[in-house]
């Protein structure tokens, strides 16, 4: 139960990340999320919504393992180490926020759908 839980909020998280990649990318929010000018926003814009298009992705696999017949333990502990995966790469390429943002709580899900 606690892992699923923590599997939802993961997925929760990246859909929340998706809207600001693929919606609030060039507004405010966007650009405060991400710490953006106008500028690079417009010009990196759709970059921004194809990398939204791979978070989806992940999305999409974490709830496929949180439903009944979905795969299961196995489907959600390879999207959480995708995710996990993806925060330490964006921690060391671009800020360690990611590491806190996305790392962070994919790995303590991970902990919780393994051991408890």
């Amino acid at each position: 139960m606690v892992g699923n839980i923590l599997v939802a909020l993961v997925a929760l998280i990246h859909i929340y990340i998706v809207i600001l990649e693929m919606v609030l990318w060039d507004k405010p929010q966007g650009l405060k999320a991400f710490g953006s000018t106008p500028e690079f926003a417009k010009a990196s814009k759709v970059l921004a919504a194809n990398q939204g298009l791979y978070n989806g992705f992940l999305v999409a696999g974490l709830i496929w393992g949180l439903l009944p017949g979905g795969g299961g333990e196995p489907v959600k502990i390879f999207f959480l180490c995708c995710v996990i995966v993806a925060g330490l790469y964006g921690a060391a390429t671009v800020g360690i926020k990611i590491l806190l943002v996305q790392a962070v709580p994919a790995a303590l899900a991970l902990l919780a759908v393994l051991f408890l």
